[in-house]
């Protein structure tokens, strides 16, 4: 198992209770905000280890679960914009990875849970050494 690998399964894992949770008490569809510095297409690796694994825990896109992507195709300064979109459209959980997203979305809500994947998170000013 490639570290990628593990770690989209660790996100996703993450994601299962709070949206199962979530899909049992409205009877809605759940959404999830998928924000990317990448840039949208139907052959992003991003987004295709992102559905696969959403689908190995069976999240079928369009079916059970409802993604909003939002791609900053390289310009961070679009992630403000891009955050505010996706807490409009009062997604249940934002995915994303790198501190100039999490930034962007933490000034954007407080109240959407958020899930990120990056490399020193502590480091970078994001949690405490336990």
């Amino acid at each position: 198992m490639n570290r990628r690998t593990f770690l989209c399964g660790l996100t996703l894992g993450t994601l299962s209770m709070p949206l199962a949770a979530e899909a049992q008490r409205s009877g809605q569809v759940p959404r999830i905000g998928f924000l990317s510095n990448g840039k949208p297409g139907p052959a992003s690796p991003e987004r295709e280890a992102f559905r696969r694994g959403l689908r190995e825990l069976g999240w079928i896109e369009g079916q059970t679960v409802t993604i909003e992507y939002r791609w900053a195709e390289g310009d961070p300064s679009r992630y403000p914009a891009l955050a505010a979109e996706l807490v409009q459209l009062k997604v249940d959980v934002i995915v994303l990875s790198g501190p100039p997203a999490l930034q962007a979305v933490r000034r954007a809500t407080s109240t959407i849970p958020v899930v990120f994947v990056m490399l020193g998170p502590i480091a970078a000013g994001f949690g405490a050494e336990g």
